[in-house]
């Protein structure tokens, strides 16, 4: 491939050796590296097998900036280069945090690349250049960011170190304790194989409109278990994106969507079977469309459309995210870095907020009641009193969260705005 942009940054993966095809969580250590320089910016990558492919390669690129990637006898993530792009310095070396030993990893700009792609070129082993250049700047990579990977005792303790990155920050109590133990295990499945984190959505939703089907049609408690283990599925497919570095703008939306379409047409699908199972008819008569479950079905739709527009409104514009866990709840207006800017503090990150000086007992009801209408708590919830024979309590249970939650969400939707129009009458420019 040809950058076309100077500045651009181009990379080289160096997997002249055996141990660049051992394969860690499900992919060799050579593409690992390519995607991790994929993922810091590269428009161009070559995975060397020869180095005489190092100076023909080097002649067609345009670009002044390159990275170097070992990849022979480790594994590389991200958090290897994430700072070292970010220097602006003609050399820099990446260096573990502790000792301040080589990391594997340097980059190069303008004259300082020419003549380290040459020295490579050359047969040049990346540490020995590492050790005899003084004036490179040395930057600490992040954490999980690399491995040895030369036995097969360390290549399991590779695979345990990136293991780590599963569990997100956001995740809620509901996902760390009752989801990710049972969905990681399937997740190590998984990444062995050539399914992709797309596949893994697409199969999510499949699920969930089977599950939907059946609990609308006949039994509550079987189609909600089949809901129930469409989310430990669903958890596999960001987990396996993080692993692989399979991310991607259409899949973090296609999760999103499959998961927020999931909880409306589970939702309607318990209304739908309460509406048969307990209908009114034989006691008022053929209500039509004003029959209390459909009535209650509506008001459902209605309320989950809201609070879904609220939230995603406020992590798209305002936070920049597409993960409905990034949700903040309220703001205040700050002077940004520049003269003529502002920003939006956040003060407050849960959906409703609460006062230092509240009760305990209020604060854990504020804190875990918007769990009540998020698909990991509703399907626990709802399939033990489906096996109670109460599924008229979950779905009551759903509408009351949902009128709950677009209550508190529309309220903070409408200060976000006026924070907004409070900015521009300000004639400042608002920053993230």
């Amino acid at each position: 491939m040809r950058s076309s942009d100077l500045t651009a940054l181009t990379a080289i993966v160096l997997a002249d050796g055996p141990g660049a095809d051992a394969r860690v969580v499900g992919l060799s250590l050579a593409e690992r590296a390519r995607r991790v320089a994929v993922r810091a910016g590269a428009v161009a990558v070559l995975v060397v097998r020869s180095r005489a492919e190092l100076a023909p390669w080097w002649r067609t690129e345009r670009s002044t900036r390159v990275l170097v990637l070992r990849a022979t006898d480790q594994l590389v993530h991200s958090p290897l280069v994430a700072s070292l792009v970010a220097t602006h310095h003609p050399l820099a070396i990446a260096v573990d945090p502790v000792d301040g030993a080589y990391g594997g990893a340097m980059q190069a700009c303008g004259a300082a690349a020419s003549t380290l792609v040459a020295a490579l070129a050359a047969g040049e082993d990346d540490r020995a250049l590492a050790a005899r250049v003084e004036v490179a700047a040395h930057v600490a990579h992040g954490p999980i960011a690399r491995h040895p990977t030369t036995t097969a005792d360390q290549r399991r303790a590779a695979a345990r170190m990136l293991y780590r990155i599963v569990h997100k920050p956001q995740d809620n109590a509901v996902t760390r304790w009752l989801y990710r133990p049972l969905s990681f295990p399937l997740t190590r499945l998984l990444v062995h194989t050539s399914v992709t984190p797309n596949q893994i959505s697409y199969v999510t939703a499949f699920l969930v409109a089977i599950g939907c089907w059946i609990t609308a049609t006949g039994s509550a408690l079987t189609g909600t278990a089949i809901v129930l283990a469409a989310s430990y599925v669903d958890c596999c497919d960001g987990e396996v994106a993080r692993l692989k570095l399979a991310t991607s703008r259409y899949g973090a939306w296609l999760d999103t969507v499959v998961d927020e379409l999931s909880q409306i047409a589970y939702m309607t699908a318990l209304g739908l079977h309460c509406a048969h199972v307990f209908s009114v008819h034989y006691l008022l008569g053929d209500l039509g469309h004003y029959d209390p479950w459909h009535v209650a079905i509506a008001v459902g739709v209605a309320t989950y459309a809201i609070a879904i527009y609220c939230v995603y409104w406020n992590i798209v514009v305002v936070v920049g995210s597409a993960n409905s866990q990034d949700y903040v709840g309220k703001f205040e207006i700050t002077d940004g870095d520049r003269p003529g800017t502002a920003r939006l503090r956040p003060i407050a990150s849960q959906a409703i907020a609460t006062s230092a000086d509240v009760l305990p007992s209020l604060r854990w009801i504020a804190t875990y009641a918007p769990y009540i209408i998020r698909r990991d708590f509703v399907c626990w919830g709802t399939l033990a009193l489906a096996a109670l024979h109460l599924p008229q309590v979950g779905f009551g249970l759903l509408i009351v969260g949902g009128v709950a939650t677009a209550l508190v969400v529309t309220i903070d939707h409408v200060r976000l705005r006026t924070q907004l129009v409070e900015i521009r009458r300000r004639e400042r420019v608002l920053v993230r």
